[in-house]
């Protein structure tokens, strides 16, 4: 091994370009380049790597070319899925389950199987009873891919548990959610592990936690408030397991995946891995973690700053700001909703319009809102989803979150030149977030939609415009974050805006004022913006603040208690207009289980607690 020593950054810089020409002659794929100039330099000299490599990820700003190839048995599992379709009728159709079967033998015997049956009428139709039987003869469950498993730091009632929680009814409830653990606890077979090929699963290293019902895969950004009431179970065994399966895609894909199946390598989902690693940390010290994930999220850091993401856009006083978006490197039908994702595009009649659209619903599936007016040109028109041309607050938050993370990281581990280096690019991202998305007028921050589309090569003249003014809960998500506290009045401001929006309704946060049909819209709520806002008031200090957010976690506590009593499970999302009713919406049925409900319960009751004599009912 040989070593250059650079004093001085522009020579740095000169010298990693030489690096990345030489590398990249080698390998073109972008990840594999990233990793290999990363692991040129010490632990110190990181940051400025990934920073630097931000520009060299992409071959075109557009990203035009930017996509991932699919494998065969996806392929072949999306024809299945059609037939499927056309046989059984609309009626109850998951086309998701039919992605996620796997194959008892192999492809191509199947594959022929499935040719050779008998098909009639205009639209080659499989008879239901043909259907049913090739099914059963040549594919396992989806679920078979995953084994129970019983989770080594689960206990029945932790030591410690939840000790602000007085009344023994709540308590009760609590200790079965807390249970839920154990149910949504999977670790990958070894069928998966030795026969890759015929699943659509992906390989993982470590034991899982797995959302709920058709949700049979570990999620990105679900696994940080699952890990968030692990903590409060103190499961944290579970909790850095679920960690290193996240390390892993970075290490082996370039970035965390959208989820746990080859149809998810083309996407990640809001980038919170460094929240997981810092809140781990904070209740164990532990460094070796730290050490470990530090190299991934400076992988992650460049992904997300790569030239398929980043958007440089110009203030009145000619400052340019660098911001991220969400852009999924896909351009066909998600897998997983192939039908659909078709229809909508039959509105298009050009290959490059239809090929925009999907890459536009599968970038709204990265971003976690699937699917919410917010992407949309048109709130009223699905087929408008535009969401590559959109620069998203909640993301540019999560990103400066991460470099905060990351400065933090590098302290510990006395890395000194990556924690100057990435406290410079919070500072950065914080003063982008606040001259792009802030409107004054109404104390949000506002996503923005880019006059130039998709196209990013040069800085774009910010307009106000161009921000959405219509509210969702997002426009409040720099709360979350302590860099926007320092200014009282602001805090005030927003909260105040906050109260007016329209947003706070009897069972918690509404994630928008307009009633689409679409799950991420009107009346729905969901845990992730509920901790969020929560967590964000209660980090600004303000015991006015402080109230309001107590008054939403015991409204938000009481629907789940009450949708649970009724149902015997817990839900993925809530109806926020009234008190004990589930959410609905969207293009799959409602779903129990539910990992971020529940952290989101546990987190809140470790917090808050439930005093003896305060009604749990709604």
């Amino acid at each position: 091994m040989y070593y250059v020593e650079i004093k001085n950054k522009s020579c740095f810089f000169f010298f990693l370009n030489i690096c990345i020409n030489h590398v990249g002659a080698i390998n073109s794929d972008p990840s594999e380049l990233a990793q290999q100039i990363l692991n040129l330099f010490p632990l110190s000299l990181l940051s400025l790597a990934a920073m630097s490599l931000a520009t060299s990820l992409s071959p075109n700003c557009s990203g035009t070319d930017t996509v991932v190839a699919t494998t065969p048995l996806v392929t072949f599992l999306v024809r299945v899925q059609e037939t499927a379709l056309r046989t059984f009728g609309e009626e109850d159709f998951d086309p998701k389950l039919y992605v996620d079967l796997s194959l008892k033998f192999n492809l191509s015997q199947t594959q022929k199987a499935f040719d050779e049956l008998p098909r009639s009428g205009e639209n080659l139709t499989v008879s239901v009873e043909d259907l049913k039987v090739f099914i059963a003869t040549y594919f396992d469950d989806a679920e078979d891919d995953l084994v129970y498993y019983d989770p080594v730091d689960f206990v029945p009632e932790p030591e410690g548990f939840l000790p602000k929680v007085k009344n023994p009814e709540v308590r009760s409830w609590a200790l079965e959610v807390h249970a839920l653990w154990k149910n949504l606890s999977r670790k990958v077979s070894n069928g998966v592990l030795e026969h890759s090929e015929l699943h659509t699963l992906l390989p993982l290293p470590e034991a899982v936690v797995v959302p709920g019902s058709r949700f049979i895969e570990v999620y990105y950004w679900d696994s940080y408030w699952v890990i968030r009431g692990l903590l409060a179970s103190k499961m944290y065994e579970t909790a850095k397991a679920i960690v290193t399966n996240l390390i892993f895609h970075v290490e082996t894909y370039g970035y965390v995946l959208n989820g746990g199946r080859v149809y998810y390598t083309n996407r990640s989902q809001p980038p919170l891995l460094s929240a997981m690693v810092y809140e781990i940390y904070n209740r164990t010290c532990d460094v070796e973690l730290v050490r470990k994930a530090l190299p991934a999220l400076l992988k992650e850091h460049a992904f997300w700053n790569s030239e398929i993401h980043k958007v440089t856009i110009q203030d009145a006083q000619g400052c340019n700001h660098n911001l991220s978006r969400y852009y999924a490197m896909w351009n066909k039908p998600r897998p997983e909703s192939s039908s659909r994702d078709k229809e909508y595009a039959s509105k298009f009649l050009g290959n490059s319009e239809k090929q925009q659209f999907y890459r536009n619903v599968a970038s709204a599936a990265e971003s976690g809102w699937d699917f919410s007016t917010r992407w949309m040109r048109n709130t009223s028109e699905f087929s408008t989803t535009s969401t590559t041309s959109i620069l998203p607050v909640d993301l540019n938050v999560y990103i400066l979150k991460m470099e905060l993370d990351i400065a933090f990281f590098a302290n510990v581990l006395g890395n000194k030149n990556t924690v100057e280096s990435f406290l410079e690019a919070a500072e950065a991202r914080k003063n982008a977030i606040n001259s792009v998305f802030w409107n004054d007028e109404m104390g949000q921050w506002l996503d923005y939609r880019l006059t130039n589309g998709t196209t990013c090569k040069e800085p774009e003249t910010w307009q106000a415009c161009n921000q959405n003014q219509n509210a969702y809960a997002s426009n409040f998500i720099p709360l979350w974050i302590d860099l926007f506290h320092a200014d009282g009045a602001l805090v005030e401001n927003v909260m105040r805006s906050f109260q007016s929006s329209g947003l706070v309704h009897a069972a918690g946060i509404a994630t928008s004022l307009i009633n689409s049909g679409h799950q991420w819209d009107f009346p729905n709520g969901w845990a992730p913006l509920q901790h969020m806002l929560v967590e964000g008031l209660l980090r600004s200090g303000l015991k006015e603040a402080r109230s309001l957010a107590e008054d939403i976690a015991v409204r938000w506590i009481k629907t789940n208690y009450v949708v649970y009593k009724k149902t015997g499970a817990m839900h993925e999302k809530f109806n926020v207009q009234k008190c004990g009713e589930f959410g609905g919406g969207g293009f799959y049925k409602p779903q129990t289980g539910f990992g971020w409900s529940n952290g989101v319960v546990l987190t809140f009751l470790e917090e808050f607690g439930w005093p003896e004599d305060l009604s749990i009912g709604c």
